[in-house]
């Protein structure tokens, strides 16, 4: 994945939703035939009809259901449905019900819900890539709870550099970002997010048994930061330090990324760099820890 300007992942990570256990509220109301249709383009009015329905019917609708209640012929809202369930905007159940799917939800996770935590940090990520000289990166924990989602970045200048982009998701297990932010939950959610995940293998260094990833995780909780090598992509480093808010919950990881070759000797220096700015970062967000106390840099 190491060429002469880049270093990237490009496989897709696969998604999960869970069902939810809330009943579909009442349709929305002032709906009628060809509504939100009178201004703009028709057909992308109509998409946004057929999201809107389905965030507000988490139980899923069938298609005959979300043409009853946009009043629409179904021949015509089965190739929009298609079209958004190919892109992962929607999902379709086992009883081919339709619902959000995870990338409207990544959408929305990579903007407003994250808001504040993406103009706190702007400036300071801006001022870690000029003193690290290696791209970073803002993530948080993606809505299939089995990978990260980037919410912001600022790009290296380095002619060879790790390529990501806002949006782009990477697997829990096998990134820095990801293990940062998953050894950082509650116990309770750190627990049942472990249950879910299947950890493929994903290069020969990967973490793929829950034994070796607790005690990672561990090793992650004492030091207070992550570094992964060649974990993801062969060739590749990455080095997150979590982000906390004002109730000392995870609100995401500040991590660096970079050829290994570039990062690894400079583990420790940069370690240091990361976990400084997600401090900045947490204390942005109202995070004070409790007694003082911030975890010590070691290193392997």
């Amino acid at each position: 994945m190491v060429n002469a300007r880049r270093v990237g992942y490009t496989t897709a990570v696969p998604n999960t939703e869970r069902n939810s256990d809330m009943r579909t509220p009442p349709a929305p109301r002032g709906r009628a035939r060809g509504a939100g249709t009178n201004g703009g383009h028709r057909a992308a009015n109509r998409l946004v009809d057929i999201l809107e329905l389905l965030a507000a019917s988490r139980d899923g609708l069938a298609l005959r259901e979300v043409s009853a209640r946009l009043r629409a012929p179904k021949s015509s809202l089965l190739p929009l449905l298609r079209a958004l369930t190919a892109r992962g905007f929607v999902a379709q159940g086992r009883a081919l019900e339709y619902r959000l799917g995870p990338g409207a939800l990544d959408l929305g996770a990579a903007a407003p819900a994250h808001r504040d935590l993406v103009e706190v940090a702007r400036p300071a990520v801006v001022d870690l890539m000029r003193r690290t000289g290696e791209t970073v990166f803002l993530g948080t924990l993606c809505s299939d709870r089995a990978s990260i989602v980037y919410v912001d970045k600022v790009e290296s200048d380095h002619v060879i550099r790790y390529a990501g982009g806002v949006g782009d998701r990477r697997p829990l297990h096998a990134t820095s970002s990801g293990k940062a932010i998953l050894a950082f939950l509650s116990p309770d959610e750190r627990e049942q997010v472990l249950k879910s995940l299947s950890l493929p293998r994903h290069t020969e260094r990967t973490v793929t048994s829950l034994p070796a990833l607790r005690a990672s995780l561990e090793a992650i909780r004492r030091a207070g930061f992550c570094a992964t090598t060649d974990e993801l992509v062969p060739g590749a480093s990455g080095i997150a330090a979590p982000v906390f808010d004002r109730y000392g919950r995870v609100a995401g990881a500040c991590a660096i990324g970079g050829p290994t070759d570039r990062v690894g000797p400079r583990t420790r220096v940069l370690a240091i760099e990361v976990m400084a700015t997600a401090r900045a970062l947490s204390a942005g967000l109202g995070h004070r820890p409790p007694d003082g106390k911030e975890a010590r840099v070691r290193t392997r």
